[in-house]
């Protein structure tokens, strides 16, 4: 809902930037990160292993206590508890867990800013030209394909022929639907397309937009999809559609490591999914994250067609992706100009009537002035608190979107927090948005990842329109 516009501003102005970030407790991890090469011997010499590892709701996540969880950080505190074992508390090595986008996962650990990849990797002809693997996490992982369950239904492997499967193009699902796409040819059948998610999509978020109808087909590890098909019940989950049959999940290091991979294997060995451990520690972090709706259902894009030359007109009078705009009125409203919220709130954008007066758009009733008023606004506050900033357009207009729903003066201290934490107080995604969750907890992160995840989903809908000669290209931003 759209604040009141001068009350806001006036209190904001005056707020110090600093004073919650003075009072809260200092966040229980660390980021900041030094270049350092070598094996196990010389990691204990500086009493330090660096475990680089994916901001994922499953693998690495922060709880509103400020504490970091996941099933790879459990994983890897007792491996922390194994390298300790019998030595004074002056002797022993630490573990430094260091979130990384998936994709930097290789690059950092060559350059000697992570000493372990722990992730769900497997192993693949070309990584292990890059890095070395311990002993396997798990054997023979399937690569299964998953589907919306509004999806067509799949028959057989062929049936993938000219479908667009949704993936994030570092992960080695892509090789995988390379090989599929040379058998296709071969069988002079049209080969799938690989639509590429985001960098800071994990396969969670893949699945959370498959089975919220967003996407229609992806690829992930056959235990991944069995974990998440508890809580996401519309996935279709195609156990004999496999891309590859013997993958291997492994711990990564750097090349030419013997000392460290000697540690590692006696680890993964007793600690591998299929042990007790294992298996307990993957089942632990179900949680229930049903939070993104169905904005391709015919009737939404009912609701996003009738809307669209509005946005459209708007989004360039402001200077504003529409697109983005959109997905933010999905979020409030669905859509929708009848609703109307406890607070008095009216239509797409929410907007209360006292800030439509004052934003002098006209009577927001009616959708046209509505839309306006949403997108005026925005765009007012990105330009009032974030035109200055060394930040990306769609980094700005995240930020706003966080500002414009937990107030600008707090989004402000969470930045200045995450910059003394060594994260960049100019990303959203995998560093402020962090702060922000151990701070404020869930609601402002899930608010900014519901729209981007619209925001998404209408850029594929656009482009298959686009592709049906439909549509005029888009121009979308880049995040980081």
């Amino acid at each position: 809902m759209i604040r009141l516009l001068l009350v806001v501003l006036l209190i904001t102005a005056v707020l110090p930037m600093t004073h919650a970030a003075t009072e809260d407790p200092p966040l229980k991890f660390e980021t900041k990160v030094n270049t350092v090469l070598g094996d196990f011997d010389v990691m204990q010499k500086r009493r330090v292993v660096r475990v680089l590892i994916p901001y994922s709701k499953t693998f690495y996540f922060i709880d509103n206590g400020g504490t970091q969880r996941g099933v790879m950080v459990e994983l890897m505190q007792v491996f922390d508890k194994q390298i300790n074992k019998g030595l004074k508390p002056s002797q022993k090595t630490h573990l430094l867990f260091i979130p990384t986008a998936r994709d930097q996962l290789i690059p950092q650990l060559i350059t000697g800013h992570g000493d372990i990849i722990a992730a769900n990797l497997t192993i693949t002809e070309d990584r292990e030209k890059l890095v070395d693997f311990s002993a396997p996490l798990a054997k023979n992982v399937r690569e299964v394909v998953i589907a919306s369950s509004k999806a067509p239904q799949l028959k057989n492997v062929e049936s993938l022929s000219g479908k667009s499967l949704y993936v994030n193009p570092s992960t080695s699902y892509i090789s995988s639907i390379d090989a599929l796409n040379k058998s296709l040819v071969e069988k002079k059948l049209p080969p799938a397309v690989v639509i590429k998610a985001p960098g800071n999509f994990e396969p969670e978020d893949i699945l959370e937009m498959v089975n919220a109808n967003l996407a229609d087909y992806t690829v992930v590890d056959r235990y991944l999809a069995l974990l998440w098909k508890q809580i996401y019940p519309n996935l279709v989950v195609y156990e004999d559609i496999t891309l590859r049959n013997d993958g291997s999940i492994a711990l990564a290091m750097r090349k030419n490591s013997p000392l460290l991979r000697m540690q590692l294997d006696k680890f993964t060995t007793t600690h591998k999914i299929g042990t007790s451990f294992g298996n307990q520690q993957v089942y632990k972090y179900l949680r229930n994250t049903k939070w993104v709706k169905d904005s391709r259902s015919q009737e939404e894009l009912d609701k996003f067609y009738q809307v669209t030359e509005i946005f459209r007109k708007y989004g360039q009078q402001y200077n504003v992706d529409w697109l983005l705009m959109a997905a933010q009125g999905y979020q409030e409203s669905r859509l929708d100009q009848k609703v109307r919220s406890k607070s008095g709130a009216i239509g797409v954008m929410q907007v209360l009537p006292t800030t439509g007066k004052e934003l002098k758009v006209g009577d927001i009733r009616l959708i046209d002035p509505n839309i306006n008023a949403g997108v005026k606004y925005i765009r007012f506050m990105c330009d009032r608190y974030f035109a200055d900033q060394p930040m990306t357009e769609m980094n700005k207009l995240l930020f706003t979107f966080a500002s414009y729903n937990a107030g600008p003066a707090k989004i402000a201290r969470l930045r200045k927090e995450a910059e003394a934490k060594g994260l960049d107080p100019n990303i959203w995604f995998n560093n402020v948005e962090r702060i922000a969750q151990q701070r404020i907890g869930n609601e402002t992160v899930q608010y900014v990842s519901n729209i981007f995840k619209y925001y998404i989903a209408y850029q594929l809908i656009m482009e298959q329109m686009k592709a049906r000669g439909h549509e005029t290209p888009l121009t979308g931003l880049k995040t980081e």
